[in-house]
């Protein structure tokens, strides 16, 4: 697999992701779009990852950058049907590129919580194994308002709706973070943006809290994490 990565911040990588694709002698390369870097040619890949941020999809004349990403996202899902994963800022993208609109989360989700699958989830190959209800990270104040006309939604939360979506036969997207492994609460509540909105949401030193409430549940998250990650992999065999 030649995998293309979409990065915004250097912490944002994909996690206990380059694990499973280290065992399978992929080959990724990052494009750190925050600092710089051109997106490469898209035909040369076969699979497109993009990762969180601090930033919005609205964010076009801070991030001038993301104008260029979304055409690439665009491009890559309508016109090249190649496999796409996003998360989290991707999976907002994803929406935005598409015609979807994106808008503020009126009740943060920022801890360990849960997300249901839908019942088009649980029958969708990328959540194939999975629990139909799932804990996971969630760090965000921004969601999809309004998916794209012919995505279907694949999970749910009591106070998001578009948890998880699928946007024709290869392009999956999750709200929450899969990709999280032990170092990750604090790589993230070193970033000052992040450590504001989670204390914020639930706290000072809320750091601490978070990184127990995560620890208690790693093994649920890497298990899930190498689930969804052999579903990709199994459904880049039908794709195209």
């Amino acid at each position: 697999m030649r995998l293309l990565v979409f990065q915004h911040i250097d912490c944002e990588h994909p996690g206990i992701l380059r694990k499973f694709l280290a065992e399978d002698d992929g080959i990724w390369h990052v494009v750190e779009l925050d600092v710089g870097d051109s997106i490469p040619r898209l035909e040369d890949y076969d699979a497109l990852w993009v990762m969180g941020g601090p930033m919005d999809v609205w964010d076009v004349e801070d991030c001038p950058w993301l104008i260029a990403e979304k055409q690439a996202i665009r491009r890559w899902v309508r016109e090249l049907q190649r496999p796409y994963l996003g998360l989290c800022l991707g999976h907002q993208l994803l929406a935005d590129a598409l015609g979807g609109t994106c808008g503020p989360q009126r009740s943060v989700e920022i801890g360990i919580l849960d997300v249901m699958l839908t019942e088009e989830g649980v029958s969708d190959r990328i959540f194939r194994g999975m629990p139909k209800q799932q804990k996971c990270l969630q760090w965000h104040s921004v969601r999809i308002a309004q998916a794209p006309d012919d995505a279907i939604v694949l999970a749910e939360s009591d106070v998001c709706s578009i948890q998880a979506m699928r946007i024709g036969h290869c392009a999956w997207s999750m709200q929450y973070h899969v990709e999280i492994e032990a170092d990750t609460v604090a790589n993230w509540g070193a970033v000052p943006a992040y450590k504001q909105a989670l204390e914020g949401a639930i706290g000072s030193g809320a750091i601490a809290g978070l990184q127990a409430d995560a620890e208690a549940n790693m093994a649920d998250f890497a298990r899930n994490a190498k689930q969804l990650y052999r579903n990709f992999r199994a459904a880049m065999g039908g794709s195209g």
